[in-house]
């Protein structure tokens, strides 16, 4: 039993002012700068960022991988530093690159891993069953793994990571290089997961995952924390509202204007052939945005409502686009010494 089922803990992660500098001198890499975060038990927590953030450098220090420069972290209440041996035994990792036997079949996979992990060999067979249904694999249990395709071997890299029941589980982009229906079938695997109660930490560049599956997102840019709090929360973050695009098949100057002077509308732009405008509460606008064109005389085509998404966020906090991450950070590089 870990500290933190003895306590209840309801925060099973804590990190406090961590920091990773790769190299030294002139050309060291700060990749992890200064960052304090805590992570609730059994939540899906979110660490986003553009490439070459900071992200696997932090998941690769919390999975002990890496050792930390400076700083404090205890993982299910062990310490980072003096305890890697409780912490591997109590956590789950699926790293972004594959690292699956090709040639071995699916349940040949399974059963080594569990044999690393020192899972009961009694047991084994009966679990190796049951992720592998949890994967909806059980029919491909014999196949070679070179056979199945890209979502295919996700599942199974993730269902791995879980035989041993562990309270965590870090997913490392699960998602990334997967077409659309691969995704969604890996979102709802992360989802059942969480439903036993792991807590499920996952890093990821693609918005729409964080939006669907975290109940709470920190952002990282150039290595340091910039947010953290709910999606909701978050996006209420965002001041210019929700964007309004309206499609027409002619637009007059004066209409323009009457726009311009609406108070209730804080940016305009008119490109060919559609107006788009943000405001907060844009859906309540909308009727009278279309009296304006009505009055006018003016047909409105199309019209939508979009709300801020994270990507407006990161936009906002960074006034940058989310895929201009920096080249240089040691996650993209991959390169530098421990300092």
């Amino acid at each position: 039993m870990t500290p933190v089922e003895r306590g209840q803990d309801p925060e099973i992660i804590r990190v406090e002012h961590l920091t990773k500098v790769f190299g030294r001198g002139a050309t060291a890499i700060t990749a992890v700068d200064d960052v304090s975060l805590s992570i609730r038990r059994s939540e899906i927590f979110g660490i986003l960022g553009p490439n070459g953030a900071g992200k696997s450098t932090l998941i690769r220090i919390l999975t002990t991988l890496l050792t930390p420069t400076a700083g404090s972290a205890r993982v299910a209440g062990f310490d980072l530093v003096r305890e890697p041996g409780r912490i591997r035994s109590v956590i789950g990792v699926c790293p972004q690159a594959g690292t699956l036997d090709l040639e071995l079949t699916a349940r040949d996979n399974l059963e080594f891993y569990g044999h690393l992990v020192d899972y009961p060999r009694a047991e084994l067979a009966g679990r190796i069953r049951e992720l592998l249904a949890f994967a909806g694999l059980e029919d491909r249990a014999e196949s070679v793994v070179a056979t199945f395709s890209g979502g295919m071997r996700r599942r199974l890299e993730i269902v791995r990571a879980f035989i041993h029941r562990p309270l965590i589980i870090f997913l490392d982009e699960p998602t990334i290089g997967l077409d659309p229906e691969a995704r969604h079938e890996v979102w709802e695997q992360v989802a059942r997961l969480n439903a036993e109660k792991t807590t499920v930490i996952l890093t990821t560049h693609y918005m729409d995952e964080a939006e669907r599956l975290c109940d709470r997102v920190a952002f990282i840019d150039g290595g340091r924390l910039i947010a953290l709090d709910t999606v909701e929360r978050l996006l209420g973050l965002v001041p210019s509202g929700d964007l309004v695009e309206i499609r027409f098949d002619r637009i007059t100057g004066d209409v323009v204007d009457r726009l311009r002077d609406d108070p209730r509308i804080g940016f305009l732009e008119v490109r060919e052939g559609t107006i788009a405008l943000r405001a907060l509460n844009g859906g309540r606008l909308v009727p009278a945005l279309l009296g304006v064109f009505e009055e006018a005389g003016l047909a409105v085509t199309s019209l939508s409502v979009r709300t801020p998404s994270l990507e407006d966020l990161f936009i906002y906090l960074t006034g940058k686009e989310f895929g201009a991450g920096a080249a240089t950070n040691a996650d993209s590089t991959g390169a530098g010494r421990e300092s």
